[in-house]
């Protein structure tokens, strides 16, 4: 080889060099973050669940055995008695031998024992415990059998196709599975109950009411502790189902819900979680467009509109939206039929909130004023006056 030759090699080589150099950076600073998540869990799912925005996914349809994952249903059922008026948080539930024999994680609760719904709610979110999750189960239904059917129909209706729970528990059983998408699915259901966010971000709690030992709580989600914002939900271990999570935090307004199925430690599942929930708040941004106590929208009563009454949040509302999408946000009230007055304070319906279109949440609304309904002389003499306006 002559030395024009190798001068030309050496080139061609350095020039190599320098283009691959140029790709990585390329790649490194426009490719999607997405193409870069390694999850080393057999099944995970990402979700802005405000939207249903999918952020990420892999083998998410895939079943498996869930776990404690499983009582995400288990408290599901629990709020949404609670929400409805059927049960209060201060009801009393005696513990059956059958709650008691609970193998697994549990409140180590003794048969007779008498604990409130919400002492229960707490062993579930916090402890994880078996026992607790059957002796509610028995509460709301009657027996554990009548529960899971509850729990199977409620799956049915949130359009969980992949589901199967042979329990209230999570424990192993032949056919009870899931995937992470049907988990997603009832994790945003219970969202939609945020109550349950103040006992499945609390880290420690000691029950000592009518015990002469006092119950120690300690959540099992280590995240609540050390991932910022994080406030849930639902971990869970068996031999077979291996370490999975339903995580959850919030950040400047944002939501993000991660799902991790069959990772091969508990620091596997908590980095997928942590990684993934990471990843979502680097993609979206929130905006408040509705404030509590302030004007919706003006309602008007008569044709002249002499009579009217403003409609007032209850709440706030924030948007979440994909950062850098433009988006159109618009929003519509809806108000319930009336007799015959609305005093100040009373809800008077609510007020829709739609993205590009979609309806992505609603917000009561309350009347800032006592109002009488006009009646038939009011609505007699408004035509009338109109007819006559009209002729001249």
């Amino acid at each position: 080889m002559n030395s024009k030759t190798r001068k030309l090699l050496s080139c061609l080589i350095v020039f190599m060099l320098v283009c691959t150099l140029f790709n990585f950076n390329v790649m490194a600073e426009g490719a999607e973050p997405k193409s870069n998540l390694k999850v080393e869990a057999k099944s995970a799912l990402l979700v802005e669940p405000v939207s249903g925005a999918i952020l990420f996914e892999q083998n998410s349809h895939q079943k498996l055995a869930p776990a404690s994952v499983t009582k995400i249903m288990t408290m599901l059922l629990a709020m949404e008695s609670i929400d409805s008026g059927k049960v209060k948080l201060s009801d009393k539930v005696t513990i059956s031998e059958n709650a008691k024999k609970m193998g697994g994680s549990s409140m180590i609760l003794d048969t007779g024992e008498i604990r409130t719904v919400e002492e229960l709610l707490k062993g579930i979110a916090i402890a994880s415990g078996n026992d607790a999750a059957v002796a509610i189960g028995e509460y709301l239904a009657g027996s554990e059998d009548a529960f899971v059917t509850l729990m199977n129909k409620r799956s049915t209706e949130l359009g969980m196709k992949d589901t199967s729970f042979k329990n209230s528990t999570g424990l192993s059983a032949p056919g009870h599975l899931t995937t992470a998408f049907d988990i997603m699915l009832m994790s945003k259901e219970l969202l939609k109950h945020p109550t349950i966010l103040k006992y499945s971000s609390t880290y420690m709690e000691t029950i000592t009411e009518g015990r002469k030992s006092p119950i120690g709580l300690v959540n099992h989600n280590k995240l609540v502790r050390f991932f910022k914002g994080c406030d849930g939900l639902k971990t869970g271990f068996t031999d077979e189902a291996k370490y999975c999570m339903s995580a959850t935090a919030t950040r400047d307004g944002v939501r993000m819900l991660a799902v991790i199925m069959g990772a091969d430690s508990f620091k596997t599942r908590n980095r997928d979680a942590s990684m993934l929930m990471n990843f979502g708040f680097s993609k979206f941004e929130s905006t408040k467009i509705i404030t509590k106590d302030a004007d919706v929208e003006r309602i008007i009563l008569s044709k002249k509109s002499d009579k009217y009454f403003i409609c007032k949040a209850s709440q706030d509302f924030v948007v979440t939206y994909e950062k850098g999408k433009n988006v159109k946000i618009t929003k519509k009230c809806f108000i319930d039929e009336f007799k015959k007055e609305v005093k100040k304070g009373d809800k008077v319906g609510y007020c829709e909130v739609y993205v590009d279109g979609k309806v992505v949440g609603k917000v009561s609304v309350y009347s800032d004023r006592d109002m009488k309904k006009p009646g038939f002389w009011s609505n007699f003499k408004t035509n009338m006056g109109d007819l006559f306006d009209n002729s001249l």
